[in-house]
């Protein structure tokens, strides 16, 4: 019976921390990194998670808009899970995680390849014919590249937003998915391990009376 009062607690506390669909953080716009092509900032914008240190991402949604300095809740996914701002489009979100997997890697300009992930979402945006070749090429990659190619890529999507309504979306790779938890959650956390290692300080007691 203690063993399985031991275990409940265990999982019960160690849920929020897991990746089970999504994780819910507080997201800081912090700054654009300096790249800008027709006059827009691309890829990468900074920001701080949960209070943590700068990470970059890349923006999916042309038709959102954020300010410096604002803040606002979002879930993170996995890019296939299916709960991004555009829904089911897995197709699109593929071909956006190739983009940016590129960007990355250094094999794709930042500013053709942001470009190229906002006209997968916003079809139209733009006639530039390096950003359609792109667009054109990685559509077709995507659709015969394995599910592994997308291992670690994740979306943070705002609560309550929608396509041009609310704060923008964003992909990042965070292989686990692993947040940094913020102080409720820590709280919460340390609880739960001071209520575990209460309950196994009792059951060795008791075994050894």
């Amino acid at each position: 019976m203690r063993k399985r009062l031991l275990l409940s607690l265990l999982v019960l506390v160690l849920s929020p921390l897991t990746f089970a669909g999504s994780i819910p953080v507080n997201m800081t716009f912090l700054n654009p990194g300096g790249n800008n092509s027709g006059g827009v900032y691309t890829y990468p914008y900074y920001f701080s998670i949960n209070g943590g240190p700068s990470v970059p991402l890349m923006c999916d949604a042309f038709t959102n808009h954020i300010t410096q300095g604002e803040s606002w809740s979002a879930n993170v996914t996995s890019l296939l899970g299916g709960k991004g701002l555009f829904g089911n489009q897995l197709l699109d979100y593929k071909a956006a995680g190739l983009i940016y997997l590129g960007v990355l890697k250094g094999t794709i300009d930042p500013n053709t390849g942001n470009w190229a992930v906002w006209n997968l979402f916003d079809k139209g945006i733009t006639t530039n014919s390096a950003v359609l070749s792109l667009d054109s090429s990685t559509l077709w990659l995507a659709a015969h590249a394995p599910s592994s190619t997308f291992n670690g890529l994740v979306l943070y999507t705002p609560v309550g937003g929608t396509p041009g309504y609310g704060p923008q979306e964003f992909i990042g790779y965070n292989p686990g998915c692993v947040v940094t938890p913020e102080p409720t959650s820590l709280l919460f956390l340390s609880t739960g391990l001071l209520g575990i290692a209460a309950i196994a300080r009792r059951k060795a007691t008791s075994n050894a009376s």
